[in-house]
Protein backbone atom coordinates (compact mmCIF):
# COMPACT_ATOMS: atom_id res chain seq x y z
CA UNK A 1 0.00 0.00 0.00
CA UNK A 2 1.86 3.02 -0.96
CA UNK A 3 1.46 6.15 1.30
CA UNK A 4 1.10 9.51 0.28
CA UNK A 5 3.72 12.26 0.87
CA UNK A 6 2.54 15.51 0.28
CA UNK A 7 1.47 17.40 3.94
CA UNK A 8 -2.12 17.43 2.87
CA UNK A 9 -3.47 13.65 2.76
CA UNK A 10 -0.08 12.24 3.94
CA UNK A 11 -0.41 9.41 6.09
CA UNK A 12 -0.19 10.46 10.21
CA UNK A 13 0.67 7.80 12.41
CA UNK A 14 0.84 10.87 15.85
CA UNK A 15 -2.33 9.40 16.89
CA UNK A 16 -3.74 6.29 18.57
CA UNK A 17 -5.39 5.91 15.06
CA UNK A 18 -3.94 6.19 11.47
CA UNK A 19 -5.36 8.86 9.47
CA UNK A 20 -5.39 11.12 6.70
CA UNK A 21 -6.31 14.86 6.70
CA UNK A 22 -7.31 17.13 3.66
CA UNK A 23 -7.44 20.83 4.52
CA UNK A 24 -8.70 22.75 1.05
CA UNK A 25 -7.04 25.96 0.80
CA UNK A 26 -10.85 27.66 0.63
CA UNK A 27 -12.46 25.34 4.17
CA UNK A 28 -15.66 26.69 5.65
CA UNK A 29 -14.30 25.26 8.74
CA UNK A 30 -17.11 22.36 8.53
CA UNK A 31 -15.38 19.12 9.23
CA UNK A 32 -15.95 15.57 8.32
CA UNK A 33 -14.66 12.51 9.58
CA UNK A 34 -14.66 9.40 7.61
CA UNK A 35 -14.60 5.47 8.47
CA UNK A 36 -14.30 3.14 5.93
CA UNK A 37 -16.29 0.03 5.18
CA UNK A 38 -14.37 -3.44 5.77
CA UNK A 39 -11.02 -4.97 4.06
CA UNK A 40 -9.93 -1.81 2.59
CA UNK A 41 -8.83 1.60 3.87
CA UNK A 42 -8.72 5.22 4.85
CA UNK A 43 -8.54 6.18 1.23
CA UNK A 44 -12.04 5.02 -0.25
CA UNK A 45 -14.82 7.15 0.81
CA UNK A 46 -12.43 10.42 0.00
CA UNK A 47 -13.89 10.74 -3.52
CA UNK A 48 -17.36 10.60 -1.89
CA UNK A 49 -16.62 12.84 0.67
CA UNK A 50 -14.54 15.74 -2.16
CA UNK A 51 -18.41 15.11 -3.62
CA UNK A 52 -20.56 15.81 -0.87
CA UNK A 53 -18.33 19.02 0.46
CA UNK A 54 -15.84 19.60 -1.79
CA UNK A 55 -14.74 22.69 1.07
CA UNK A 56 -14.62 20.54 4.00
CA UNK A 57 -11.88 19.71 5.89
CA UNK A 58 -11.34 15.58 5.89
CA UNK A 59 -10.15 13.22 8.61
CA UNK A 60 -10.01 9.99 7.06
CA UNK A 61 -9.18 7.16 9.22
CA UNK A 62 -7.92 3.73 9.61
CA UNK A 63 -9.84 1.06 11.45
CA UNK A 64 -7.17 -0.80 13.19
CA UNK A 65 -8.22 -4.58 13.07
CA UNK A 66 -6.33 -5.67 10.36
CA UNK A 67 -8.82 -8.40 7.83
CA UNK A 68 -6.84 -9.93 4.44
CA UNK A 69 -5.76 -6.83 2.59
CA UNK A 70 -6.97 -4.27 4.79
CA UNK A 71 -9.21 -3.19 7.58
CA UNK A 72 -11.84 -2.81 9.72
CA UNK A 73 -13.33 -0.95 12.58
CA UNK A 74 -14.13 -4.28 15.11
CA UNK A 75 -13.33 -7.93 14.96
CA UNK A 76 -16.17 -10.17 12.83
CA UNK A 77 -18.09 -13.55 14.44
CA UNK A 78 -19.75 -13.97 11.34
CA UNK A 79 -21.12 -11.18 8.50
CA UNK A 80 -23.76 -10.09 10.65
CA UNK A 81 -22.38 -10.83 14.33
CA UNK A 82 -19.64 -8.96 15.82
CA UNK A 83 -17.11 -9.09 18.83
CA UNK A 84 -18.71 -7.20 21.46
CA UNK A 85 -15.48 -7.01 23.71
CA UNK A 86 -13.52 -5.26 20.45
CA UNK A 87 -16.65 -2.96 19.59
CA UNK A 88 -16.34 -1.20 22.86
CA UNK A 89 -12.48 -1.50 23.09
CA UNK A 90 -12.33 0.09 19.49
CA UNK A 91 -15.15 2.57 20.25
CA UNK A 92 -13.73 3.88 23.49
CA UNK A 93 -10.41 4.09 21.59
CA UNK A 94 -11.80 5.91 18.59
CA UNK A 95 -13.24 8.24 20.66
CA UNK A 96 -10.27 9.67 22.33
CA UNK A 97 -8.66 10.13 19.04
CA UNK A 98 -12.07 11.99 18.03
CA UNK A 99 -11.18 14.56 20.76
CA UNK A 100 -7.12 14.63 20.85
CA UNK A 101 -7.99 15.46 16.80
CA UNK A 102 -9.58 17.85 17.49
CA UNK A 103 -7.12 19.40 19.85
CA UNK A 104 -4.28 19.35 17.40
CA UNK A 105 -6.18 20.37 14.25
CA UNK A 106 -8.19 22.77 15.68
CA UNK A 107 -11.28 21.32 14.55
CA UNK A 108 -14.55 22.17 15.43
CA UNK A 109 -16.70 19.47 16.55
CA UNK A 110 -20.19 21.32 16.84
CA UNK A 111 -19.11 21.51 13.08
CA UNK A 112 -17.73 17.89 12.13
CA UNK A 113 -19.96 15.17 10.75
CA UNK A 114 -19.27 11.20 10.96
CA UNK A 115 -19.50 9.58 7.37
CA UNK A 116 -19.24 6.05 8.03
CA UNK A 117 -19.79 3.55 5.29
CA UNK A 118 -20.61 -0.15 6.46
CA UNK A 119 -18.08 -1.52 8.93
CA UNK A 120 -17.65 2.40 9.31
CA UNK A 121 -20.86 3.25 10.10
CA UNK A 122 -21.28 0.48 12.50
CA UNK A 123 -18.66 2.32 14.50
CA UNK A 124 -20.05 5.68 14.49
CA UNK A 125 -23.38 4.27 15.62
CA UNK A 126 -21.89 2.58 18.65
CA UNK A 127 -19.91 5.59 19.38
CA UNK A 128 -22.49 7.33 19.63
CA UNK A 129 -24.82 5.31 21.86
CA UNK A 130 -21.34 4.31 24.28
CA UNK A 131 -20.18 8.23 24.01
CA UNK A 132 -23.39 10.50 24.05
CA UNK A 133 -22.33 14.43 22.82
CA UNK A 134 -19.43 13.89 21.39
CA UNK A 135 -21.34 13.23 18.05
CA UNK A 136 -23.59 16.11 17.06
CA UNK A 137 -24.75 14.76 13.23
CA UNK A 138 -23.72 11.42 11.42
CA UNK A 139 -24.35 9.97 7.91
CA UNK A 140 -24.63 6.31 7.93
CA UNK A 141 -24.22 4.34 4.34
CA UNK A 142 -25.84 0.69 4.75
CA UNK A 143 -25.46 0.51 8.44
CA UNK A 144 -27.01 -2.28 11.00
CA UNK A 145 -26.63 -2.49 14.77
CA UNK A 146 -24.24 -4.14 17.01
CA UNK A 147 -24.35 -3.62 20.13
CA UNK A 148 -25.42 -6.70 22.14
CA UNK A 149 -26.05 -4.54 25.28
CA UNK A 150 -27.16 -0.66 24.68
CA UNK A 151 -27.27 1.95 27.70
CA UNK A 152 -29.53 4.09 28.33
CA UNK A 153 -28.30 7.63 26.22
CA UNK A 154 -30.13 10.82 25.32
CA UNK A 155 -29.35 11.28 21.73
CA UNK A 156 -32.02 14.27 21.57
CA UNK A 157 -29.54 16.57 19.83
CA UNK A 158 -28.12 14.00 16.80
CA UNK A 159 -29.25 14.38 13.32
CA UNK A 160 -28.78 10.96 11.70
CA UNK A 161 -29.10 9.73 8.01
CA UNK A 162 -29.47 6.46 7.39
CA UNK A 163 -29.00 5.11 3.42
CA UNK A 164 -30.15 1.37 2.96
CA UNK A 165 -29.29 -0.09 -0.58
CA UNK A 166 -32.87 -1.68 -2.04
CA UNK A 167 -30.78 -4.79 -3.58
CA UNK A 168 -28.12 -4.99 -0.47
CA UNK A 169 -29.74 -8.37 0.64
CA UNK A 170 -27.60 -9.19 3.52
CA UNK A 171 -27.50 -6.15 5.77
CA UNK A 172 -30.59 -4.15 3.95
CA UNK A 173 -33.32 -5.81 6.31
CA UNK A 174 -31.43 -5.00 9.38
CA UNK A 175 -31.60 -1.23 8.47
CA UNK A 176 -35.33 -0.93 10.29
CA UNK A 177 -33.94 -2.36 13.89
CA UNK A 178 -31.28 0.43 14.09
CA UNK A 179 -34.11 3.64 12.80
CA UNK A 180 -35.68 2.12 16.11
CA UNK A 181 -32.96 1.83 18.68
CA UNK A 182 -31.81 5.42 17.71
CA UNK A 183 -34.99 6.88 17.39
CA UNK A 184 -35.96 5.52 21.18
CA UNK A 185 -32.58 7.23 22.31
CA UNK A 186 -34.20 10.42 20.96
CA UNK A 187 -31.86 10.67 17.77
CA UNK A 188 -33.40 12.78 14.68
CA UNK A 189 -33.41 10.18 11.89
CA UNK A 190 -33.83 10.70 8.28
CA UNK A 191 -33.74 7.45 6.73
CA UNK A 192 -33.71 6.80 3.00
CA UNK A 193 -33.14 4.23 0.52
CA UNK A 194 -31.52 4.00 -2.72
CA UNK A 195 -31.76 1.40 -5.78
CA UNK A 196 -28.38 -0.29 -5.14
CA UNK A 197 -26.69 -3.12 -3.61
CA UNK A 198 -23.98 -2.48 -0.51
CA UNK A 199 -21.68 -0.28 -2.70
CA UNK A 200 -22.04 3.55 -2.27
CA UNK A 201 -21.92 6.27 -5.23
CA UNK A 202 -23.01 9.36 -6.52
CA UNK A 203 -26.89 9.28 -5.54
CA UNK A 204 -25.51 8.39 -1.74
CA UNK A 205 -23.51 11.85 -2.20
CA UNK A 206 -26.43 13.59 -3.26
CA UNK A 207 -28.57 12.85 -0.06
CA UNK A 208 -25.65 13.40 2.28
CA UNK A 209 -25.03 16.92 0.48
CA UNK A 210 -28.46 18.03 0.40
CA UNK A 211 -29.07 16.81 4.28
CA UNK A 212 -26.30 18.51 5.28
CA UNK A 213 -27.32 21.62 3.38
CA UNK A 214 -30.86 21.42 5.68
CA UNK A 215 -28.60 20.82 9.20
CA UNK A 216 -26.76 23.90 8.51
CA UNK A 217 -30.23 25.92 7.85
CA UNK A 218 -31.83 24.13 11.06
CA UNK A 219 -28.30 24.79 12.96
CA UNK A 220 -28.68 28.51 12.06
CA UNK A 221 -31.79 29.08 13.08
CA UNK A 222 -31.66 27.63 16.07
Amino acid sequence: MIEETSQDGALRRDLAFSYRLYSPADSTGECLFLLHGSGVDETTLVPLAREIAPRAKLIAVRGRIVQEDGFRWFARITPTRFEQHSIRTETDAFAGFVADAATRHHLDLSRATFLGYSNGANLVSSLMLLHPGLVERAALLRPMPVLDHVPATDLSKVRVLMIAGAADLTYSPFAPALVTLLSQHGAEIDARIVPSGHEFGSADAAIVRQWLSGSAAVAQAS
